[in-house]
């Protein structure tokens, strides 16, 4: 350490650095941190040499690529960086980056890199300091220079997060100079480096366009195709990764209709094969794509057309059974968002999809059961003959029931009680509403009747009402027993109960009327009073239904 106190003493004292008498001064000092001697940055730091530094630096010198590789190694060192800072090194660095000399590229990369490491004020500068376009030129203009690369890779991955550098990375074409260097990348590491920067990167909408506009989806579908079939945990990390982040970018509206390419994209075929790879990253993966890509009602037809579905369903069952419960998840969101055009829900049933996704009654997962329920809900929305065929079905109503009082499970419970009332709802026929009472279905749509969302409250409301109209004899004692008209009488009451509530409720009333059973039960409830207080009601629409009924109640009388 002598020999490195001597040199600090003898640039500290120069006032006019001479390039031979000082150059060795400063390979002692570079010596002794690259041997990572105790201390060295710390007695570098103290001896007051920095802002020496700096001022040579400013000079750009032939001492310049020296000074700053000196200064990129007195950098590693996280208690030094802040006096690094405020003898003006930084500012010193900041021309050099325009050099066309790659080593001193490289050193005040790596110096400013490591001097504004974890340092939010620091690296905002960098970016309002025009940081940001001379990174990606110099990838540009440099491609195949590997270690200089790696230096502006790790520089944009620690500023991707900032909103300022994600603004300028929008005016640079940086997703052309990632796909470059994607392609070329010779180990996992650089990968990973990429892949890291473009998921930060592909948060914002504007780089999402940008990204999928410059062939990033493709480039990371070729790397994915590339790696396959191996073991290695490092491929299968760049696999995973870049698989989600495929998904991600279709998460923008242009950006996945330009990835769908009308179903003959690239991209979107390479996502189809994940469907029937053995890797279950990949399998995940295709799933929440396809789920993104069928957004809307034209890629659902197109993707049908194409075959899309048997993949999914083949999927699905594949994993019923001990099987992945995310890769279930994502299929099952696919195909109910695949269900949502009219024309696809008839084309499906034909295909025999319900007699294929009930085999997913089984599961005792949770998360898959809801989306379960949300798929079938969709297939039975505005389809009659699907809705009587499934309505009929006694192993699905006594699994739906058993899923309508899931305690633990308040999305399943939910959606459990929503199909059973789509079932009357769609069917309207008269065998679902017989085996709906039989499967002792109707307690649980008088409960749905009470719920907090006022959605499923008139979903309820209107099964029950459909049931009245059209089987009052099978309906009126299991609407009895249940309870059903001290319920409607709350909701009546209720002082701050929602108008279209109380408007189906009265509607309800009325249906069940035509049952002597619980006409008496009315009368002795004295529900022609809670009535008769809502004719006098703000809602005009409301008050004419109440008297309405009212009429008809005294008409029976």
């Amino acid at each position: 350490m002598d020999s490195l106190s001597d040199a600090l003493k003898a640039i500290s004292v120069s006032t006019e650095l001479i390039d031979e008498e000082l150059s060795p001064h400063l390979d002692t000092v570079l010596t002794a941190l690259l041997e990572k001697k105790d201390g060295a940055a710390e007695q570098v730091a103290a001896s007051g040499i920095l802002t020496t530094l700096a001022n040579t630096l400013r000079k750009n010198t032939p001492l310049t690529p020296q000074v700053a590789l000196v200064v990129a190694e007195v950098g590693r060192e996280a208690s030094v960086r802040e006096r690094c800072i405020e003898a003006g090194l930084v500012n010193a660095l900041l021309p050099l980056l325009n050099s066309s000399d790659q080593d001193l590229l490289l050193h005040t990369g790596r110096a400013i890199g490591r001097i504004c490491f974890d340092n939010s004020p620091q690296q905002d500068r960098l970016v309002q300091n025009g940081v940001i376009p001379r990174l990606v030129a110099i990838m540009q203009e440099y491609p195949e220079n590997d270690p200089l690369v790696n230096v502006c890779l790790l520089a944009l991955c620690n500023l991707a997060d900032m909103d300022s550098a994600r603004e300028a990375l929008v005016e640079v074409s940086v997703a052309e100079a990632l796909t470059t260097q994607l392609r070329r990348a010779p180990d996992a590491e650089r990968r990973h480096v990429i892949l890291e920067v473009l998921g930060s990167l592909g948060e914002s909408d504007a780089l999402k366009l940008q990204f999928v506009e410059s062939g990033v989806p493709q480039a990371l579908s070729e790397m994915i195709r590339g790696l396959q079939g191996g073991s290695d945990p490092h491929d299968l990390c760049s696999i995973k990764i870049a698989s989600n982040l495929i998904v991600s970018l279709l998460l923008g509206d242009e950006s996945m209709q330009k990835c769908f390419g009308e179903g003959a994209g690239t991209v979107y075929q390479d996502i189809l094969s994940w469907l029937q790879s053995s890797n279950t990253q990949l399998q995940l993966a295709g799933a929440l794509a396809i789920a993104n890509f069928a957004r809307n009602d034209s890629n659902c037809v197109r993707m049908l057309e194409l075959g899309v579905v048997p993949h999914i369903l083949d999927l699905l069952e594949h994993h019923v059974d001990e099987g992945d419960v995310s890769v279930q998840h994502a299929g099952l969101s696919a195909l109910r968002n695949l269900a949502i055009p009219a024309t696809n829900k008839v084309r499906m049933l034909e295909d025999g999809v319900v007699e294929r996704i009930r085999t997913l009654l089984r599961s005792d997962m949770p998360p898959v059961q809801f989306k379960l329920l949300g798929t079938l809900r969709m297939m039975v929305d505005g389809q009659e003959e699907a809705a009587t065929v499934l309505g009929k079905d006694e192993v699905l109503l006594a699994r739906v029931i058993e899923w309508c009082e899931a305690r633990d499970h308040a999305g399943v419970r939910g959606e459990a009680n929503r199909l059973l009332a789509a079932l009357i709802r769609h069917s309207r026929a008269p065998e679902v509403i017989h085996a709906v009472t039989k499967a002792d279905g109707v307690r649980h749509l008088i409960t749905m009747a009470t719920s907090e969302h006022v959605i499923m409250q008139n979903e309820a409301l209107v099964a029950l009402a459909i049931a009245s109209a059209i089987e009052i004899d099978s309906v009126q004692e299991p609407f009895r027993e249940a309870g059903l008209l001290p319920t409607l009488q709350k909701m009546l009451d209720d002082p701050v109960g929602a108008v279209e509530i109380k408007f189906s409720a009265i509607g309800l009333i009325c249906s069940l009327a035509n049952s002597s059973l619980l006409k008496e039960q009315m009368e002795s409830l004295n529900l022609k009073e809670s009535l008769s207080k809502l004719s006098s009601h703000t809602s005009s629409k409301l008050a004419t239904q109440a008297d309405t009924v009212l009429a008809v109640l005294s008409e029976t009388s």
